[in-house]
């Protein structure tokens, strides 16, 4: 049995849209040799530096066959973990390829990678975000539509889904809209070259459920006040935002009903994956407070698996104990319970059957790990939970021990 459709489809929906020469080639000009390349073949480095001189001497400094040759050498620096140094190459290659080919050509996008790569390793996160922001462009304009620009495009999506997580950068709703953008650009791009029920629908489809998770629970007031919507964020961008968060119900709905589609057509309907995909179904209502629609896909859920339990004679196991939510890759808030015996903190605590932690104590003695261990319970307490099912209906559950494995 299909879960219902939601009142909106989900292609509707997402269709609709709602530079100066390296120090390091200077240095090698002057004759410095006191540059290590631990464990690179130094020979390798300066073939590449005789080529890059070779070409300069031949055609000029704005060879168009030189941003190539500065890709190689800015890759070879930063396998040695010479950030600086790549860094610089690679912005002098992404230079010389706009010169050479325009402003957005796809040329610069594998030295843009590079550079990106460096400066996450020098920790320079806002660099990162700025030079993140120019590749979508070049991307989107660069890279025609299919496999190769969805691939691109998932990457700079996950990119701002961990830069939203870190809390790098000033709007974090502006993030988000671009997070819904980017994965919905890939979705697109897949589903037009590959189909609505092939299996690299489920990164995009994923990541827009993960998307819309974090919209609904977003407040600006909880950004710093310096960051927040009232900072260069105009009211236009404010509508847009809220506009995304009054269909936020029935977005959710609708992409985990595609993901529901994907695992049914490939797995068939009674398999883990195509159930799996009804629970989702479920667990959104509940996040949204729609009690008495989770129960029904629940129960929907429990009923397809008793079916394939009755045809292979098997004992169904679904819904028998509480699960925190969102019970989704990327976003869960508590971390996986381990045996008491690897564990340094131990709780014990209630699920009542609309998914609340109640009567929740602690256990253990551990007085070096005190916050820790307050900051886990704060979260126990804020966390809602995926009830357990007894002949069909949310049960609470009693004494539940968890042991957690937490640093200081």
């Amino acid at each position: 049995m299909k879960p219902a459709a939601p009142r909106t489809t989900l292609a509707c929906l997402l269709l609709a849209g709602t530079l100066a020469a390296s120090p390091l080639l200077l240095a090698q000009q002057d004759g410095d040799d006191s540059a290590d390349i631990n464990g690179v073949d130094r020979a390798t480095e300066r073939s590449l530096l005789d080529a890059i001189r070779r070409l300069e001497s031949r055609d000029g400094a704005y060879s168009a066959d030189l941003p190539e040759q500065m890709l190689s050498l800015g890759l070879a620096l930063q396998q040695q973990e010479r950030h600086v140094e790549a860094v610089d190459i690679f912005k002098r290659g992404v230079h010389l390829a706009r010169i050479n080919n325009g402003l957005y050509c796809p040329e610069q996008i594998p030295l843009l990678n590079g550079e990106i790569q460096s400066s996450i390793a020098l920790g320079e996160y806002g660099r990162v975000d700025e030079l993140q922001q120019y590749l979508y462009r070049v991307q989107l304009r660069g890279l025609a539509t299919g496999e190769q620009r969805a691939a691109a495009l998932l990457k700079q999506a996950d990119w701002h889904f961990n830069a939203y997580q870190l809390g790098i950068g000033d709007r974090g709703a502006d993030r988000l809209m671009t997070m819904w953008e980017l994965y919905r650009l890939a979705w697109s791009d897949i589903s037009s070259t590959l189909g609505d029920t092939s299996p690299a629908m489920l990164p995009p489809l994923y990541g827009l459920l993960r998307t819309q998770y974090l919209i609904s629970e977003y407040r600006a007031e909880n950004e710093p006040q310096a960051s927040g919507l009232s900072s260069g964020y105009t009211n236009a961008d404010g509508n847009r935002f809220y506009a995304y968060r009054s269909e936020n119900y029935e977005l959710g709905r609708s992409v985990i009903t595609a993901i529901y589609q994907v695992q049914q057509a490939n797995h068939g309907t009674d398999s883990d994956e195509a159930v799996g995909a009804i629970v989702s179904l479920g667990d959104w209502a509940l996040w949204n407070d729609h009690r008495a629609d989770a129960t029904k896909t629940y129960q929907l859920a429990l009923a397809e698996l008793a079916r394939r339990a009755a045809a292979q004679q098997e004992e169904p196991q679904l819904l028998d104990e509480p699960v925190p939510l969102p019970d989704i890759n990327g976003l869960r808030r508590l971390p996986t319970p381990v045996s008491p015996e690897r564990g340094n903190i131990l709780v014990e605590f209630a699920v009542d059957d609309r998914g609340e932690v109640t009567d929740l104590v602690r256990l253990d003695t551990n007085e070096d790990i005190d916050d820790a261990a307050n900051r886990l319970m704060r979260a126990l307490r804020n966390t809602q939970f995926r009830p357990r099912f007894v002949a069909g209906q949310p049960t609470g559950t009693d004494k539940l021990v968890r042991a957690y494995e937490i640093k200081p």
